[in-house]
């Protein structure tokens, strides 16, 4: 069986990000901290800061051999985990996330979905509709929407 690496997520102390993919790409491990440009008010100033798109989180590439070698990094927690193995993230996520670095693509807002949350979905008509998130499973969500009388599923 021929090891080939994957990308995983590295889940990082808070804050961390840049210093731990910084450290982790002088390791000769390949690391990717999706950052953007956020303005940041002050009472006597406003200032541009560059924040980590992914908050606590670095995306490591790397075979599964070669895992416990990111936990020589300071600053590094532990694995992301889902359904009980390590998440690995798809090279054209990657590409997709790079792309928004890349173009400075305006990202309003990175947030986790749940049941009974309230979401706007866009493509039915002139205006977006509001919709309730009814159940999220792996990369999709279902979302009712209520006033057309349909169940939609949303890839994430």
């Amino acid at each position: 069986m021929e090891n080939k690496k994957q990308w995983y997520v590295v889940v990082t102390k808070p804050r961390a990000e840049r210093k731990v993919a910084e450290r982790l790409l002088q390791m000769d491990i390949e690391a990717f901290c999706p950052t953007r440009i956020e303005r940041r008010q002050w009472s006597d100033r406003v200032k541009k800061i560059e924040v980590s798109l992914l908050p606590s989180m670095v995306l490591v590439n790397l075979e599964q051999k070669d895992r416990d070698r990111v936990f020589q990094t300071q600053g590094v927690l532990r694995y992301l985990f889902f359904l009980g193995k390590p998440a690995q993230v798809r090279n054209e996520e990657i590409e997709a996330l790079r792309e928004v670095v890349e173009k400075g693509s305006h990202v309003l807002e990175v947030r986790s979905i749940s049941p009974g949350d309230r979401i706007e979905v866009p493509g039915f008509g002139s205006l977006p509709q509001k919709g309730i998130v009814r159940q999220v499973s792996g990369n999709k969500c279902w979302v009712v929407l209520e006033q057309l009388g349909y169940v939609v599923t949303l890839q994430l």
